[in-house]
């Protein structure tokens, strides 16, 4: 049995009971954080794993918007930041206010341990139930990142690129194709999606071409645009949209087995140094302005209906995504995951 679908974005929307009785309008989006306490407060910390210049750049604009409070952020790769936050709060260290995953499990990890601050945003409406926590107001979806097969268009014709993942398995990329350490969540999808769809000798035979790792979108894209790889495997679109803007010769392929896609998740954590500043962030993020500002700086699709994609990106509606139907059988497999990836590209 398949434990994935192709999800086309339609589940109804979930209504929450709101944090507060009557949030209070600001522009673009409403909040029941006391704003002037946030801004007595003056400060918001904010930990993520999305690349410098695009996290300053969010934070930059949340600023713009409400020059009273100052922005500080801790920038790490998902697991190292996890694992960082686990041994603050294990020291009794609370620093941040705010908290971005882009991985699940990292996500029901922190909410079992009660690390989230419980926080109904009056923007959750515009998010659909299976992009929300279970209860709401520990985390909700704010971006969507997908993932698909990227190649150098002045090195491969497009007769040349591969059309689906199966076509990864090719003699001709053998030494000339990256992708995505075991710390990736999109990496974990696809080992477990196509390890579905074609078995698991498919990885084996991947193995054999000798795939190079890495921690970020933006090493894999170098390599590629530079001619040291042929071809991206699990290749972020939002890589591909920033790399297409500042004119790299690169080229995207849609697989004809889908778009791989996994959430990016917000929330307060509990113990936040700043909660009303905290508060007011997050509103502000989930609603319609800080999406617009995700969405065109990050290159990541919203899960807002309400905010165009991310320039130069077609609608989201327009693909097909991977996403796991049981979030549970996914999470069980990390473990052997990272096993079998870590020998996959040559870590163990």
């Amino acid at each position: 049995m398949r434990h994935f679908v192709l999800l086309a974005l339609g589940l109804l929307c979930a209504v929450p009971a709101w944090a507060c009785e009557h949030p209070r309008q600001m522009e673009g989006f409403k909040t029941c954080a006391d704003v002037e306490k946030a801004f007595q407060e003056g400060l918001l910390v904010h930990y993520g794993p999305d690349p410098e210049t695009e996290m300053a750049g969010y934070l930059a604009a949340f600023h713009k918007a409400f020059p009273q409070i100052q922005t500080n952020y801790m920038r790490l790769q998902t697991g190292s930041l996890y694992a960082r936050l686990s041994a603050e709060r294990q020291g009794k260290v609370y620093t941040p206010d705010t908290l971005m995953l882009t991985e699940v499990g990292y996500a029901l990890d922190f909410q079992k341990r009660g690390g989230y601050q419980l926080y109904v945003s009056p923007e959750a409406s515009a998010y659909k139930a299976n992009q929300q926590s279970s209860p709401p107001g520990y985390f909700t979806w704010y971006s969507v990142i997908i993932a698909g097969i990227a190649y150098n268009p002045t090195v491969l014709t497009a007769d040349q690129a591969p059309k689906s993942y199966k076509e990864l398995v090719n003699p001709l990329w053998d030494g000339a194709v990256n992708t995505k350490l075991s710390n990736s969540g999109l990496q974990h999808l696809a080992w477990y999606a196509l390890r579905q769809r074609y078995g698991a000798d498919f990885w084996q035979q991947f193995a054999s071409l000798h795939p190079r790792g890495f921690d970020s979108y933006v090493q894999q894209y170098d390599r590629m645009v530079n001619g040291q790889d042929k071809v991206v495997a699990t290749a972020q679109y939002s890589g591909y949209l920033i790399a297409k803007a500042k004119g790299a010769p690169v080229a995207f392929v849609i697989p004809e087995e889908g778009m791989m896609a996994i959430p990016g998740l917000l929330g307060i954590v509990d113990h936040a140094p700043h909660p009303e500043a905290a508060k007011l962030f997050l509103d502000w993020y989930l609603g319609v302005p800080g999406q617009t500002v995700m969405s065109a700086g990050i290159k990541n699709y919203s899960a807002r209906t309400d905010v165009p994609p991310p320039p130069g990106g077609v609608p989201i509606t327009e693909f097909k995504l991977i996403v796991p139907d049981d979030w549970d059988d996914f999470l069980k497999t990390n473990t052997q995951f990272v096993r079998e990836w870590d020998k996959i590209i040559g870590m163990r």
